[in-house]
């Protein structure tokens, strides 16, 4: 079958990245969550994530200022939540408290993490020379959270536009890496 062109700001979903994840903040003693797709994994050890965030909202003023923050990574079952907390801003509004989420204390960093989700990373800024330009933040984990309970997790996965796929059946196939 031949290929068509394709268009330009539909590319995204192509080539997601990974589970939508929820991002929390903490500046000035409030808790934020936002929604966030667009994130990398830049280096194994110590664990890097690139992400994308848009200096439009509260969550990049609160990491731009504390340097630090929490991935919080959902599953299924919250989907509603996900879009939820994507489409408001956490300067109106408790989203822990809208969305019937349970901020947890972390260990490393201020910002909360949730409970309802089946893992969290703790976050510090480690770059932030692509901050001004593009919005890129370079975090490095410092501490990470896993519910063992959960082993296939159904992550979301944005395909744009309101389209998300569920992580499916997995395969695993031999690695030499670690």
């Amino acid at each position: 079958m031949p290929k068509r062109s394709y268009p330009l700001p539909r590319v995204y979903g192509l080539l997601e990245p990974g589970p939508v994840v929820l991002v929390t903040t903490r500046r000035k003693g409030k808790p934020n969550i936002m929604t966030m797709s667009w994130h990398t994994m830049m280096e194994f050890e110590p664990p890097l994530i690139g992400c994308v965030i848009s200096g439009r909202n509260a969550s990049f003023d609160a990491l731009r200022a504390t340097k630090e923050c929490a991935i919080n990574i959902p599953t299924q079952d919250l989907a509603k939540q996900v879009v939820g907390i994507g489409n408001c801003s956490g300067e109106a509004v408790d989203k822990f408290a809208r969305f019937g989420l349970t901020a947890v204390e972390a260990s490393e960093v201020k910002a909360p993490l949730i409970a309802e989700c089946y893992a969290s990373l703790e976050c510090r800024v480690a770059d932030t020379r692509l901050v001004n330009r593009y919005n890129f933040f370079v975090l490095e984990v410092v501490r990470a959270w896993v519910d063992t309970a959960v082993k296939n997790p159904q992550t979301l996965h944005h395909r744009g536009n309101g389209v998300f796929a569920i992580a499916g059946e997995t395969i695993k196939l031999r690695s030499a890496m670690k």
